[in-house]
């Protein structure tokens, strides 16, 4: 079994944008928002950087993902305290399931070989000091 890999990318946590359509000479096309593209491609890189030319896990893996959103500044320093110590907690868009996606989609042929070998997820959104998102993901063995 492989070492874990830890992938940490700075700034607030963004979700998968929906795919939009488009009517170009009487057909219907999909394209994925730029905002999603861009920030896809800094996850991609991020997670180049942390692979160090190892090839992407062929096995089962489980990914933990924590999101960490920054403390609104118009928030009392009370407030804030008690959101970055976790008493107050980030209910509000992207929604997690969202911000997944984003990862997972952006680290497959990267990380692991396609992101069907996730078997095991342990996920969290929360406040803290600097927004911030840290993905690791381990590879746990078993049969495929």
């Amino acid at each position: 079994m492989s070492d874990p890999i830890t992938i940490s990318l700075q700034g607030a946590p963004q979700g998968k944008g929906r795919a939009r359509a488009f009517v170009r000479g009487g057909h219907v096309g999909h394209y994925t928002p730029q905002k999603t593209r861009s920030y896809e491609s800094m996850i991609f890189g991020a997670a180049v950087d942390a692979m160090g030319g190892r090839p992407p896990f062929d096995e089962p893996v489980q990914v933990t993902l924590r999101a960490i959103f920054p403390v609104p500044a118009s928030w009392s320093e009370r407030k804030r305290q008690k959101a970055i110590v976790g008493e107050i907690k980030p209910a509000k868009r992207p929604d997690l399931d969202n911000v997944v996606k984003t990862w997972t989609d952006a680290m497959n042929g990267v990380v692991f070989v396609d992101d069907a070998q996730i078997v095991w997820m342990s996920l969290e959104k929360r406040y803290g000091p600097a927004a911030l998102v840290v993905c690791t993901v381990q590879p746990i063995g078993g049969a495929q």
